[in-house]
C-alpha cells in the first residue's frame, strides 16, 4: 500500500518519466494489484482505458 500511494504522489507531481515501465514491473512482482495498477496506468497522460 506505501508502494502505490508513493507511485500516485509521484504521478500527481508529474514525475512521470518511465513511469509506464515502473508500474509494468511493479504489477509483474504482484507488489501492486491489478486494480491499483489500472488506476495508476489510467493517471498517466495518454493511457486512458486501456
Amino acid at each position: 500500500m506505501v508502494l502505490y500511494r508513493t507511485l500516485k504522489r509521484m504521478i500527481e507531481r508529474g514525475d512521470i518519466e518511465g513511469m509506464e515501465a515502473k508500474l509494468d514491473v511493479f504489477y509483474a512482482a504482484n507488489k501492486i494489484t491489478e486494480e491499483q495498477y489500472t488506476e495508476l496506468m489510467n493517471m498517466l497522460p495518454g493511457k486512458k482505458e486501456e
